[in-house]
């Protein structure tokens, strides 16, 4: 049968646009680089072309369903035997065989191109595995389970169980790794056919292996028991097979700051300031000092405050002494406050009338509604007819006729409303 048309498995649209994409724009196109991370973990093709062959087969899988099952069955056998291995049927396929985004199955499926048609029109019947005949025998991309590297050699433990079923063989089943164990916890050796740094054998025979937990401090032991150690932990020293912790304060092990003391914890010690007032120290607290800092008293192994008051004067004029921890400062007598690095009387400034704030212009306004007002309620009693309110009134429209015609009553009563 003749090969598919050279229009290629691949449509080269996609691949001239993926070409376009990865080259480099101008300067103004060019997006600001992403944040730095991670690279991410590359794939080994072998596992490009496993994924590659697991979608082919689903692929297969959708196409002899989609296009059967008329009701006509003599003529769907007829036409199925046909279809079944035709070039038709492994187009349909192989459109869908890479997702848009996976640039590497598209690469991929381009180098094995003329290799998919090859195995599809005539090496199906004699290898009916594509992914051993595509992956493993034509392009030699993967090995056989349990093996690795260029030749598939065994991984370490057999083919049949690499790593003793206790780790995992890398670069199992491709071209590449280096076959090294990377074994449970617990686990150890080349295949991981021992028990690891802190572990015991607590079963085995010739196809199993238990390792269990050793007793804390222990690093090497012959069961789970605090007594069963053989070998203890950095920080610990063996004592009738029990791991006894070494107290590196004691000793030279421990190194601290002239200004720490050293505490012993499970297994290693810990270095820690003395307090504030101590220049060195034998714990934590002003009574376990071995020397004080200035400032400081030393009666015994306290550390006490010197209140330098009691001997300092402060030069500047108008200050105070004030005794801190360790220390003293001077700082401004009561009444006076500190102005470019001197210390002055403090101005009380003059109590302010409650309109004081507002404008000229407000205050204008605010006296003629207020003769106003005084007016109208004035205006309001005359009419009534009660004579001294009428002459309250007439004597409050003169007063009122007075204040527009005086500048003297205006500055008065400007004066009483911001209260001076």
């Amino acid at each position: 049968m003749a090969s598919l048309p050279r229009r290629g498995l691949v449509p080269p649209l996609l691949w001239g646009l993926s070409l376009f994409l990865s080259l480099p724009g101008p300067v103004w196109l060019q997006s600001s680089p992403p944040p730095q991370s991670s690279p991410p973990t590359e794939l080994h093709p072998c596992h490009t072309c496993r994924g590659l062959v697991d979608s082919f087969n689903k692929g297969l899988e959708r196409t002899i369903r989609d296009n059967f099952g008329g009701g006509n069955t003599a003529w769907e056998e007829e036409k199925l035997s046909k279809y079944k291995d035709s070039e038709t049927r492994l187009v349909e396929v192989l459109e869908s065989v890479c997702s848009k985004s996976d640039f590497e199955c598209h690469r991929l499926l381009e180098l094995s191109e003329e290799l998919v048609e090859s195995w599809w029109f005539h090496k199906q019947q004699e290898a009916p595995d594509l992914f051993q005949w595509l992956c493993s025998d034509s392009l030699k991309l993967c090995c056989p389970s349990g093996t690795f590297g260029p030749s598939c050699l065994p991984c370490p433990g057999g083919a049949e169980k690499p790593c003793g079923g206790y780790g995992q063989c890398e670069g199992e089943g491709t071209r590449g790794g280096s076959g090294h164990c990377d074994c449970q916890a617990g686990y150890g050796g080349e295949a991981c056919g021992q028990c690891g740094l802190g572990y015991f054998e607590a079963e085995r025979n010739a196809s199993h292996l238990v390792c269990s937990a050793c007793f804390g401090p222990c690093a090497r032991c012959s069961g789970p028991e605090e007594s069963n150690c053989l070998q203890c932990k950095k920080g610990w020293a063996l004592h009738h097979l029990k791991c006894v912790d070494i107290d590196e304060c004691g000793t030279e092990r421990a190194s601290c700051g002239a200004d720490q003391f050293c505490v012993n914890t499970e297994g290693s010690y810990e270095c820690r300031d003395c307090s504030k007032a101590c220049l060195g120290c034998m714990g934590a607290g002003p009574g376990r000092c071995k020397k004080c800092s200035p400032g400081y008293q030393q009666v015994g192994s306290k550390c006490l405050d010197v209140d330098e008051c009691e001997t300092k004067v402060c030069p500047g004029e108008n200050q105070q002494c004030e005794n801190t921890e360790g220390s003293y400062r001077c700082v401004c007598a009561e009444g006076y406050k500190e102005i470019e690095g001197v210390c002055v009387k403090e101005q009380i400034p003059e109590s302010a009338g409650f309109f004081s704030e507002m404008t000229e212009d407000e205050l204008v306004v605010l006296q003629q509604m207020f003769f106003g007002v005084i007016i109208c309620a004035l205006a309001t009693l005359a009419a009534k007819g009660d004579l001294v309110f009428t002459a309250i009134f007439i004597g409050a429209v003169a007063a009122m006729t007075g204040y527009w015609l005086s500048e003297r009553s205006d500055r008065v009563l400007e004066g009483f409303i911001k209260g001076r």
